[in-house]
């Protein structure tokens, strides 16, 4: 049913208006004789065409115009105005407003038909457009998530091809990324920032699986020539993602070369210093450490929380970006919820699916 508002302060006015839409079909109308009655209607409505009278009280056709048009859902609905023959400069000015069209007064019954017939099709075209315009944002919604579902499984699934190779677990990974995340909010990061991250920051370690076994397992501490290649894992993972088109895995590349900065300059492996280190990298490198010292490791106790956070406090401005540690510590609470929810898991498999 299309909905036709008049208004026009002329009582047999709005009667002849409303008979003659009762004999357009599928058509009803809503009649008010005061413009801004009218508008109030079209406050919580959405008419398919509205008449109205130039001449009228309160506020004219041309204000009763701007004020519709500033309305929720009613930029383009069809008006249709009511005017004198020798009103020209009233018609430019209403042109203005956002006038569609003009009836002159007195109303040909027959001009008006047509006339209204011809906006209430353009009307009914407008809102097929829009109806399919919805249409097919949600089935480019629908795609993308598929594509989302496919990058999440890659990324799932490389995570899992690491943890193969090291001896960190599933777990961490679910703490490091939902601290990662946490710090990225409370710094203020937009929402789809956060979740970015939150899905990249697994991947700061996939290049450990370019790094042999017997540094990479190794149980005591690495000598110096040992440590340089195992340096080498944050270019591997790199390497690795960098020339994806996946932004997931853009964020993850840029992640595992960066995650091993540190702000003051002396990280690794470009030895880049304060803001010059990408954002994800910097929020890593907290979430990161915090996790593995409080974590226990068959070569390493954990540390207790006490001693983690005057690491991270020490480290502020050197090894840390302050702001970080600080967006950390000031969501204490929500970390100590993500280390208790997300313990030590056999499963990796199933570990690696909770952040999906």
């Amino acid at each position: 049913m299309q909905e036709v508002l008049i208004i026009d302060d002329t009582e047999i006015n709005l009667i002849l208006f409303g008979a003659l839409i009762k004999k357009l079909d599928n058509c009803q109308s809503h009649s008010f004789a005061g413009p801004l009655e009218g508008l109030a209607w079209a406050a919580t409505h959405t008419p398919d065409l509205v008449i109205v009278d130039y001449m009228m009280p309160d506020i004219d056709g041309l204000e009763f115009i701007q004020r519709f048009r500033a309305l929720p859902n009613c930029a383009d609905v069809p008006i249709l105005m009511i005017t004198a023959n020798d009103q020209k400069q009233v018609r430019y000015r209403a042109l203005d407003s956002g006038a569609n069209d003009f009836l002159a007064k007195p109303v040909d019954k027959v001009e008006f038909l047509a006339r209204a017939k011809n906006m209430l099709s353009l009307s009914s075209a407008r809102r097929k457009l829009a109806d399919h315009a919805e249409w097919l944002a949600s089935e480019v919604r629908k795609a993308t998530e598929v594509i989302l579902q496919r990058e999440r499984d890659t990324v799932f699934r490389l995570c899992k091809a690491a943890e193969y190779r090291d001896p960190e677990t599933g777990a961490h990974i679910l703490r490091m990324a939902h601290y990662s995340q946490l710090i990225a909010k409370n710094l203020g990061l937009p929402v789809d920032q956060q979740e970015l991250l939150l899905e990249a920051a697994p991947m700061h370690d996939i290049g450990k699986v370019g790094i042999t076994d017997n540094i990479l397992l190794k149980p005591g501490r690495l000598d110096e020539a040992e440590f340089e290649i195992m340096k080498q894992h944050a270019a591997f993972g790199y390497e690795l993602l960098k020339n994806s088109n996946s932004r997931v895995l853009q964020a993850g590349a840029e992640i595992a070369l960066g995650h091993h900065e540190k702000f003051d300059g002396s990280g690794y492996p470009q030895g880049l210093k304060g803001e010059a280190i990408p954002i994800f990298s910097r929020i890593v490198a907290v979430a990161d450490v915090f996790d593995a010292l409080t974590s226990e490791r068959p070569y390493k106790r954990a540390w207790t929380l006490e001693q983690a956070v005057d690491f991270l406090n020490a480290g502020a401005g050197t090894h840390f970006d302050p702001r970080c540690v600080q967006a950390f510590l000031n969501g204490f609470d929500e970390v100590l919820v993500i280390r208790d929810r997300y313990q030590e898991e056999d499963d990796v498999e199933f570990a690696a699916s909770k952040l999906l």
